[in-house]
Order: structure tokens, then sequence, then C-alpha cells
């Protein structure tokens, strides 16, 4: 009886190292990609990220050159608008107008993620762009008023391109909070289930670790997957400056666990190793 409880044990602790990684990407999915306030507090440090305001800079000056016709001032009106919009992305009205397009991007966004028919999400450079365009005119630069607003854009997502992830990613949203709180009894379940309390806490503590590393290995490799599989007109330090913002707490989480798993797993090793034998279990 107590080899078969130390066995269930065991595979429950190996189940908990298994879905710690799924668990947090389920919180992940809900509460920071499902969710419009935590969607654009990840997207919020981009805006100042040097290659996603040079992306956004360059976005907006080569829309501009196809509806101003410049003649021959069209490099120096190039540098211009280009200088003036990194010039505005200094300013707390960039990051306002950033948190802006982003929140209304999200929607987008999460259905482009999962099946819910989305094909593509965008952001929606306009307040950006309409900002810029007041500046540029109160600077006097010439052609400034003829800078169009509307229907500018920064592809975010392509659904097609997804595949298998959008199905994992609904699977994961349906998950929800039940994966995380059921992988959590698992573990309670796994150490106090034990008849051998102290050598089910090191395994806890090498699950923990372990799922942990597997988690960074999976946002490692989703990252390279999604950039190598990127349209050619996209620009990939930009593209990896948003993965990493939007992955950002999966990657801290990650060494969370990590180290909180190596503590506990040394931690009570040696405790157990320093304790009288007629006292350890």
């Amino acid at each position: 009886m107590r080899s078969l409880l130390s066995a269930v044990s065991t595979v429950l602790l190996v189940l908990v190292a298994v879905l710690t990684p799924l668990s947090t990407l389920a919180v992940w999915a809900e509460r920071e990609i499902g969710d419009s306030d935590g969607y654009v507090s990840a997207m919020a440090p981009l805006s100042s990220d040097p290659a996603v305001k040079n992306a956004v800079a360059n976005r907006i000056t080569d829309e501009v050159l196809k509806k101003v016709d410049a003649g021959p001032f069209t490099p120096a009106v190039r540098q211009l608008v280009h200088d003036a919009v990194l010039s505005f992305a200094e300013t707390d009205a960039y990051k306002t107008a950033w948190n802006t397009v982003n929140r209304a991007a999200h929607t987008a966004v999460e259905q482009a993620l999962t099946s819910s028919g989305g094909r593509s999400a965008s952001i929606d450079l306009a307040p950006v762009i309409e900002q810029v365009k007041r500046q540029l005119i109160m600077e006097g630069v010439p052609f400034a008023d003829q800078i169009p607003v509307g229907n500018i854009t920064i592809t975010l997502v392509e659904s097609e391109r997804l595949g298998v992830a959008r199905e994992v990613f609904d699977a994961l949203q349906i998950a929800g909070l039940w994966l995380p709180v059921g992988t959590a009894l698992l573990a309670v379940v796994g150490v106090l289930g034990s008849t051998r309390r102290g050598r089910a806490l090191i395994l806890l503590g090498f699950a923990l670790a372990v799922g942990g590393a597997l988690l960074m290995l999976t946002v490692l490799v989703g990252r390279a997957v999604a950039l190598n599989d990127l349209p050619p007109d996209v620009d990939r330090a930009a593209a990896g400056a948003v993965l990493d913002a939007l992955t950002a707490s999966l990657r801290t989480t990650s060494w969370w666990l990590m180290g909180v798993g190596l503590i506990v797993a040394v931690g009570t090793w040696w405790f157990r190793r320093n304790r009288p034998a007629e006292q350890q279990v």
C-alpha cells in the first residue's frame, strides 16, 4: 500500500510538471490577451521601444508620400515627416495615442488569435497621424496640410499563418482558471497523499522548476516560429518587440517557477539531510 501511494504521488507530481506551463498559459490567455486592460498594459511599454517607434515612423512616412506629391522636395519631406513622427513619439500625447489605438485593436487581435472569425488584426494609426499632422502644420512644414489622416495601419496578426496555434489558444481560454486550480490540487494531493512527504516535496520543487523551464522553452520556440513565418514586408525588429511585450509576463513567471522550485527542492533536501535520522519523513 505504501509503495502504491508513493507511485501515485510520483505520477501526480509528474503531471504537475507538465500542466504547470499550460496553466500559466491559460491564465495569460484569459487575463492578458483576453482582457482589454491587460492587453493595453502589456502593449504600453512599446510606446518607448525604438524599433516600434521607427516602424511606425516608416509606415506613416511611406503612406504620406504616396498621397503627397512633393516633387523634387520628396527626400526633404520624407525626412521631415519621419523626424516629426519620431519627435512626437517622445511625448506623453504619443503614449496616450498608442494606448488608444491598442485598446481599439484588442478585440480584433483576440478574434484573430481564436477561431472567432477574425482573419487579421491591425493598429489604426489615425490618432498618431492626426497629432503629427497638427505638429507639422504648426511648424510650417510644406505639404503638411495634405497629409491624410485615416486608413494607415500596421498589421499585428494574420490568422492564416497561425495554424494549430489558434486551436491551442481557444483551448487555453476555455480552460481558464480551472486548469491552474486543478494543477494546484494535484500538487497538494501529490504531497499530502505520499507516505514520504519530504521526498514528495522535493519532487514538487523539481516539478515546478521543470514546468518553468518548459514554459520558457515554449515562449522562445513560439517567438522563433512566429518571426520566421512573418511576411517579408514586416519589420522583424518591431515584430520581435511586440512578441516580447506580449510574453513578458510569461518569461517572468517561468523564472519565478524555476527559482521557487529549486529553492523548495534544495531547501527540503538540505533540511532532511541535517535532521536526526529518527525525525526524517
